[in-house]
C-alpha cells in the first residue's frame, strides 16, 4: 500500500512540476534570448495611464532600427485575420496559423530550414513560409516549396509557398506555423506597417548588443518620437505616447495570470507529494512494532546504528524505484488524459532538463522519505531482541497525519471555490441571451451572395432569424477614439462592435433604454449606437442636458479622424464584451451596415446539432468552393473558459489523490490504535461500555487531531483562493459559510471511514483479547 500511494502520488506531483517548469522555460530555445525585448506602448490620455500595450503601431521597430545604433535588428509581425484555413491549387484543406512578417523575423527568431531562402521569400509579394507540419499535408518539404494556396477568407488572393521551416516548440508564446511577407499585407488589410498611430496589431520586438540595458535609450527615443510621431497634434486631442521594453523571457512567465497560476499548480504540486511522503512515513513508523525485533537482533549481531540507517535508507531506496516505475506506468497509460489535462503533449513536457528537476525532486522526496524513518529504527535498543516493546511511535503517526489532513483540507476547500467561479462564469448573464444563438464567417464572400444566404437561411423552418454582424460580443473588442466637432481632443477610447444588420439588439435581446434602432435597409447610414456606459462617460466631458440622442460625434477610424460625422440614434443596456477573465469595459458602439458585416447571426426556436448540420449543407451548397462551419454561440462561449476547465480539472483530480492517500493512512492509523488497544477496549466491554462507546473513544481521539488541521487547511486555502480570483472582474465570494462546509464535508469523510474500520474492534469478543493476559 506504501508503494501504490507514494506511487500515484507522485505520478500527480511530478507532471504538475514539469508542467510549472515548461511553462517557465518559454522561449529560451532562442540564441541571445537575454538580449531580445518587446516593445510596449504606453498612451497617457484624459482618462489617465493606460497599461501597457502588447500590439503596437507597424513603424515603430522599424524607426528604433534605424534612430538607435545599439538596435543589432528588429522585427514586427501581426495575425492575418480568420480562422487560418487555406486551400491548395488541387482542393486540399489545411487548417494553419498565419502571420504576415517581414524580413528580419529569423534575424531575432531563427529556426532551421528546411527548403528555400527566408529572406528572399519575406521580400516578395504573396510569397510564403510553411512549417514542415503543413509542408507534410502538402506532400512534404520538397514538394511544398512553388505550392500555390488561396485562404478561404480571401479568394483570388493566390500564394506561393518559397520555403519550409523547421516547427515551432510548444514552449513559446508565438503561435505560427505559416509566415506571409510583409509586402503582401495591402492585399489582405490596410496596410499600417509603417504607421507610428492607431492600428496597435503588430507584436514588434528588437534584439540590443550584448550587455545594453534599453532603459539607456530614453534620450534616442525621444529623438525618434520628435521625428516621427506628431507630438504637437497629440498634445492638443490630450495624449502622450511612450515606448517601453519587455525581456522575451519575461513575456509569457512574467504575465501575472500565468504566474498566479503557476504559484497554484506548484502548491498543489508540493501539497500531492508531501502528502504522499508522509503517508509513506505514517506507513514505515507503523511497521516499527513489528520490526523491533528484527533490528535489535542485527545489533546483537554487531550491526551500528549506521547500518541500521543505511538498511531503512536502502529500503526506502527500493521503494522509491517501484513507487517510480507505477509512476511513469501511470503516466503512459492515461498520457492522453494528461495531455488533455495540462494542454501539453507528453514529449514536451519531459525534456532532459525537465528530467534533471524532477530527478532533484525525486532524491528529496528519497532523503525525506528515508532518514525520519532511518532515525526512528537506529534508535531501536539490543534489550527489545529479549522483551515485549510497546513503543509505538503514536505522537509521530498523529502528527503525520495531521499534516495529510490539512493537505485534504486545502485541496477540497480550493476545488469548491474554483468549481463555483467556473459554474459562476460559464452560466453568467453577459446582458444577452445566446442560447438558441449559432454564427458562421462568410469573410470573402461578394455582398449579393451573402445577401442571398441570409434569405436562404431565413427560410428555413427551425430559423426564427437571422442577420449580419462583425464581431462575436465575447472576443475583445477594436479600440477607436471619441471625439466632439468643436473639441479638438480625444475624449476617450471605446470598444469598437463595428457593423450589424437588420435586428441585431432584438436577436440578442438587448434592450433600447433610450432612442431607436437604426434605420434598416439604407444603402449608407451615418447613425452610431451606443452604450448605456457611453453615455454616462460623454456627459462627464460635455455636461449635454437634453440627453445624447441627436447628438453628433466623431469615431476615429470610421470617421477617417474628422472628416465625418456620425448621429446616435439610440442607447441600449450595458453588455459584456470579452469573458469575465478578459473583460473589457471600456463602453461599446454599434454601426448599421448590411454589405460589410462579414457574419451570420443566426436565431434558433430551438438550437440542435441538425439544425446547425441543415445550416451548414445549405450555405455549402449555395457556395460550393468555400468550407462553411457553423458554430454555437454556447459552445463557443464555453471554450473561452477551457483554461479554467483545466485548472478545475487539475485541483479536481490532485484533491482526490490527495483524498485517497489521507484515508488510506487514516485507515493504517486506526487499525494500529486498534491493535495496540485492543486488550483496553476489551475490558472496556466487560465493564459494561457499548458498541457507541468504544467507537466515540476512537473516533473524539481522531476529532481532536482533524479540525484544527482542517480548519488550517481552509486558512492556506483561502490564502490561495484571494490570489487566483484576482484575475476576474466578476468572482464569487469567499464566504466563511462554504469554507466550513468543506471542513465539515471531510471530517464527515473521516468519521465514517473511521467508524467502519473502528467498528471491528468494537464488535470483537473481549475474550479474544484478554485470554493471552
Amino acid at each position: 500500500m506504501k508503494i501504490f500511494t507514494l506511487g500515484i502520488g507522485l505520478s500527480m506531483g511530478l507532471v504538475l512540476i514539469a508542467k510549472v517548469y515548461f511553462e517557465q522555460s518559454y522561449d529560451d530555445f532562442y540564441p541571445e534570448k537575454e538580449s531580445i525585448y518587446q516593445i510596449q506602448v504606453n498612451y497617457v490620455t484624459l482618462e489617465g495611464e493606460k497599461d501597457p500595450l502588447k500590439r503596437i503601431s507597424g513603424g515603430v521597430a522599424v524607426g528604433m532600427k534605424e534612430m538607435i545604433p545599439e538596435v543589432e535588428a528588429a522585427t514586427r509581425f501581426t495575425a492575418l485575420n480568420g480562422d487560418g484555413v487555406f486551400f491548395t491549387k488541387d482542393r486540399k484543406k489545411i487548417k494553419s496559423q498565419p502571420i504576415l512578417a517581414d524580413t528580419c523575423l529569423f534575424d531575432l527568431f531563427p529556426r532551421p530550414v528546411l527548403a528555400g531562402e527566408v529572406k528572399e521569400t519575406l521580400r516578395r509579394p504573396l510569397y510564403a513560409l510553411v512549417s514542415r507540419k503543413i509542408a507534410e499535408h502538402m506532400g512534404g518539404v520538397s514538394q511544398a516549396v512553388g505550392q500555390t494556396f488561396q485562404f478561404d477568407n480571401f479568394p483570388g488572393k493566390v500564394l506561393t509557398v518559397g520555403g519550409v521551416f523547421e516547427d515551432l516548440p510548444e514552449n513559446t508564446h508565438m503561435a505560427y506555423d505559416l509566415i506571409i511577407s510583409m509586402n503582401s499585407i495591402s492585399n489582405f488589410m490596410w496596410d499600417g506597417s509603417l504607421g507610428w498611430t492607431g492600428n496597435e496589431r503588430y507584436s514588434a520586438y528588437i534584439k540590443v548588443v550584448p550587455g545594453v540595458d534599453p532603459v539607456s535609450f530614453t534620450d534616442r527615443i525621444q529623438v525618434m518620437k520628435e521625428k516621427y510621431l506628431p507630438l504637437e497634434r497629440l498634445k492638443e486631442v490630450g495624449v502622450s505616447i511612450d515606448y517601453s521594453f519587455l525581456s522575451l523571457s519575461e513575456v509569457h512567465s512574467g504575465d501575472p495570470e500565468v504566474k498566479r497560476i503557476m504559484l497554484l499548480l506548484s502548491l498543489l504540486a508540493f501539497a500531492l507529494l508531501f502528502t504522499a511522503i508522509m503517508n509513506y512515513v505514517m506507513i514505515v513508523i507503523s511497521s516499527l512494532v513489528n520490526r523491533s525485533k528484527e533490528m535489535a537482533v542485527y545489533k546483537c549481531y554487531g550491526a551500528s546504528e549506521n547500518n541500521i540507517r543505511n538498511r531503512m535508507l536502502m529500503e526506502t531506496f527500493v521503494d522509491l524505484v517501484v513507487s517510480l516505475f507505477l509512476a511513469f506506468l501511470l503516466i503512459f497509460a492515461f498520457r492522453g488524459v494528461i495531455q488533455d489535462l495540462i494542454d501539453t503533449s507528453i514529449t514536451a513536457l519531459f525534456t532532459w532538463q525537465s528530467s534533471m528537476l524532477l530527478l532533484g525532486v525525486c532524491l528529496l522526496v528519497f532523503l525525506v522519505s528515508g532518514l525520519i524513518p532511518a532515525y526512528l529504527f537506529a534508535r531501536i535498543p539490543v534489550a527489545v531482541a529479549f522483551r515485549h516493546f510497546t513503543e509505538s511511535k503514536r505522537l509521530w503517526k498523529l502528527g503525520l497525519l495531521f499534516l495529510q489532513f490539512i493537505a485534504a483540507g486545502f485541496f477540497v476547500t480550493l476545488l469548491l471555490f474554483i468549481g463555483r467561479q467556473y459554474n459562476y462564469m460559464i452560466n453568467n448573464n453577459p446582458g444577452y441571451t445566446y442560447e438558441n444563438l449559432a454564427y458562421c464567417d462568410l469573410s470573402g464572400v461578394d455582398p449579393a451572395l451573402r445577401q442571398k444566404a441570409v434569405d436562404e437561411v431565413g427560410r428555413l423552418a427551425e430559423v426564427e432569424a437571422v442577420t449580419t454582424f462583425s464581431h462575436l460580443p465575447f472576443y475583445w473588442g477594436s479600440g477607436n477614439n471619441i471625439g466632439l466637432p468643436d473639441d479638438d481632443r480625444d475624449l476617450f477610447n471605446i470598444s469598437d462592435q463595428y457593423w450589424v444588420g437588420n435586428g441585431y439588439l432584438n436577436m440578442l435581446e438587448i434592450p433600447i433604454i433610450e432612442g431607436q434602432y437604426f434605420r434598416e435597409n439604407v444603402t449608407v447610414s451615418d447613425e452610431v449606437m451606443v452604450s448605456r456606459s457611453f453615455v454616462d462617460k460623454i456627459l462627464s466631458y460635455t455636461g449635454w442636458q437634453d440627453g445624447v440622442i441627436g447628438k453628433s460625434i466623431y469615431v476615429s477610424e470610421h470617421s477617417n479622424g474628422k472628416e465625418y460625422l456620425f448621429t446616435i440614434c439610440g442607447v441600449y443596456e450595458e453588455f459584456m464584451v470579452g469573458t469575465i477573465g478578459s473583460h473589457d469595459t471600456r463602453p461599446t458602439v454599434l454601426f448599421y451596415d448590411t454589405k460589410w458585416p462579414p457574419m451570420l447571426l443566426i436565431k434558433f426556436y430551438n438550437l440542435t446539432p441538425e439544425g446547425i448540420q441543415n445550416i451548414n449543407d445549405l450555405l455549402n451548397g449555395l457556395m460550393p468552393t468555400k468550407n462553411i462551419e457553423t458554430y454555437s454561440f454556447a459552445g463557443e462561449m464555453l471554450g473561452r473558459y477551457h483554461d479554467s476547465e483545466l485548472f478545475r480539472n487539475q485541483v479536481l483530480l490532485g484533491g482526490l489523490i490527495t483524498l485517497l492517500i489521507c484515508l488510506i493512512g487514516l485507515i493504517g492509523y486506526t487499525n494500529d490504535e486498534m491493535s495496540r488497544r485492543k486488550k483496553e477496549t476489551a475490558i472496556r466491554k466487560v465493564n459494561g461500555a457499548t458498541i457507541l462507546n468504544i467507537q466515540t473513544l476512537f473516533l473524539s481521539d481522531i476529532s481532536r487531531m482533524a479540525i484544527p488541521a482542517l480548519l488550517f487547511g481552509g486558512g492556506i486555502g483561502y490564502f490561495v483562493l484571494t490570489k487566483w480570483l484576482e484575475q476576474f472582474a466578476d468572482k464569487v465570494s469567499l464566504s466563511v459559510i462554504y469554507f466550513l462546509l468543506c471542513g465539515l464535508f471531510v471530517w464527515a469523510i473521516i468519521l465514517v471511514v473511521s467508524g467502519v474500520n473502528c467498528y471491528r474492534a468494537a464488535t470483537a469478543n473481549p475474550a479474544d483479547s484478554v485470554k493471552s493476559e
